[in-house]
């Protein structure tokens, strides 16, 4: 054997062995369950187990596997759902649906790359195809579904991207994310992430515009923190009084997704301290699995990445 083959096949041994030691994120994952009173929690696993009974009965139906790995998550078991959700990829391969799941629970876990794998894929599947309404797991006060399959994929993973800090990416899914949201509900929450991804660009013009382009009355069913974050960003709400309806105890903060708004706001407005501290307090909550509640954990990331930089200097 030549001396480039035989290293060739140590370094080929060696990535071997390491990666037969590593595992996929979702497994080594933290995984924090909802806080639900006990009729809640009651409700949602008896409609898990009405799901598991159904995919029991007709397990080569998707819609089937897709509620049972919805509702799976809706209890908090969002390993379990991902474990759902894969068993359908291997059966159902192209459907799209099943990636936009996974990729949604694969973001609750904090694994990034792999909801953007998926999100990417679920994208690449309704490429020339219709959309379609989805239909929600958790129904609103009006019973009307709020979003689609096209909107949610776009939306998911514009979110996956900001989440790891890549927002050119997160304007490009956005960009289409827009294009499909033409529900109200879906349209405000679209619209503020969007408008956040373009300040962290530094693209503060076309930001105000973006938000300037949404009426001002404009009716909501379930987005209304998100419509009073728009508002707080043209003008027309005060930072103080959002942040006074929404303090919790001393050291928590609710809810997150109005709270990681408000904090945003004081970020873009050159007052940092105040922004930390409102990060910081979010993440002493019990949101562990909302939008809000991650992306204040990843900005409370990058501040403990700074003070350890300084402690090495």
């Amino acid at each position: 054997m030549s001396a480039m083959k035989l290293i060739f096949a140590l370094s080929f041994g060696i990535f071997a062995a390491l990666a037969s030691f590593a595992q996929p994120c979702a497994d080594n994952a933290k995984q924090v369950k909802p806080a639900m009173d006990e009729q809640t929690a009651k409700t949602y696993h008896a409609n898990l187990a009405v799901a598991r009974e159904a995919y029991a009965k007709n397990p080569n139906v998707a819609e089937e596997l897709i509620w049972y790995g919805r509702r799976m998550a809706y209890t908090g078991d969002y390993k379990e759902a991902i474990r759902i959700f894969t068993e359908g990829v291997k059966k159902f391969p192209s459907d799209a649906r099943i990636y936009r799941h996974r990729g949604h629970r694969y973001i609750t876990l904090r694994c990034f790359d792999d909801a953007i794998r998926d999100l990417e894929t679920a994208a690449k599947l309704i490429k020339g195809k219709p959309d379609e309404v989805e239909q929600d797991g958790l129904p609103n006060a009006r019973n009307i579904p709020t979003s689609t399959l096209q909107s949610n994929i776009w939306y998911h993973l514009g979110l996956a991207y900001y989440l790891k800090g890549d927002f050119e990416q997160a304007e490009r899914a956005y960009n289409e994310a827009q294009k499909v949201s033409k529900n109200n509900d879906m349209l405000v929450a679209t619209d503020y992430w969007h408008y956040m991804t373009l300040r962290r660009l530094g693209k503060k013009n076309e930001a105000e515009r973006l938000l300037a382009s949404l009426p001002k009355e404009i009716e909501v069913i379930e987005n209304d923190d998100y419509l009073k974050l728009i508002k707080l960003n043209r003008g027309e709400l005060k930072a103080e009084s959002l942040l006074l309806s929404i303090q919790g105890d001393a050291d928590t903060l609710g809810p997150a997704s109005l709270g990681y708004g408000v904090g945003n706001y004081y970020l873009y407005n050159g007052d940092k301290e105040k922004a930390a501290a409102i990060f910081g307090k979010i993440a002493a909550g019990n949101q562990w699995a909302s939008f809000g509640y991650i992306a204040a954990e990843v900005e409370v990331g990058k501040n403990l990445l700074k003070l350890i930089d300084l402690r090495h200097d």
